[in-house]
């Protein structure tokens, strides 16, 4: 027993360490998701209850625009859940390597499954134990709501100027994300661009703003997928 104890432990601590990398990079993301957080106009309660809860770093970024530009909830939700569709194919990845266990201790740690831990989880050799998966996550989790509310509370020190100044910075992030993207993926650019288009057009027909990005994003998906897809495969 004492040896099983031990090994958990020790399976708990290697999670922990290899997670220290993943909680040092939070740390700048999360600081300025908490600012804007501030500039958006949310609560301290609310900027760190979203990241207690969602614990996404660009589908929060998201939501912080979609709340910026006065979009609905349901818009809100289901746009997210479409960015965040990857999380099932990873967590179905990662289901492979773990090891056998209760479906709520899998159920805990796969709410902390990232891009971030999933690759290095995905990347580590061997079985990946239930203690190794709570360290990793854990650590990871914790950074990214610890620095969401320093980030909020530190924007209050900020000259107002500044702190309304900061609102650009929430689109600024986007485009600075999406060039690199868009270098190295041709389908990246012709996605960005038929959204821009379709968006431009559905806004234009006075369509809702919230369910003009959920289109738009929607059928430059399909058009992309089908078009540039096909063509990639073929």
């Amino acid at each position: 027993m004492e040896a099983i104890v031990t090994k958990n432990d020790s399976d708990f601590v290697d999670g922990l360490k290899a997670g220290v990398s993943i909680a040092v990079g939070y740390m700048p993301v999360a600081l300025t998701f908490g600012l804007l957080a501030r500039t958006t106009g949310l609560t301290l309660y609310e900027a760190v209850l979203m990241s207690i809860l969602v614990f996404a770093g660009a589908a929060q970024y998201i939501t912080l625009s979609l709340i910026a530009i006065g979009t609905g909830a349901f818009e809100i939700i289901f746009t997210i859940f479409i960015v965040n569709i990857r999380h099932l194919l990873m967590s179905a990845s990662i289901n492979e390597k773990v090891e056998a266990d209760t479906p709520w201790k899998k159920a805990v740690y796969a709410f902390g499954i990232t891009d971030e831990t999933f690759t290095v989880s995905a990347t580590k050799k061997g079985t990946l134990t239930t203690g190794y998966m709570f360290g990793l996550c854990l650590i990871s989790y914790s950074s990214w709501v610890i620095f969401t509310g320093g980030g909020y509370i530190a924007g209050a020190t900020l000259p107002e100027v500044i702190q309304q100044g900061m609102s650009v910075a929430l689109y600024a992030m986007f485009v600075g994300l999406l060039i690199p993207s868009a270098k190295k993926s041709r389908k990246v650019l012709f996605l960005a661009g038929l959204a821009a288009i379709f968006n431009s057009i559905l806004t234009l027909a006075q369509f809702p703003t919230g369910w003009a990005i959920v289109i738009a994003t929607l059928l430059s998906s399909i058009i992309v997928e089908w078009f540039i897809g096909r063509g990639t495969n073929e």
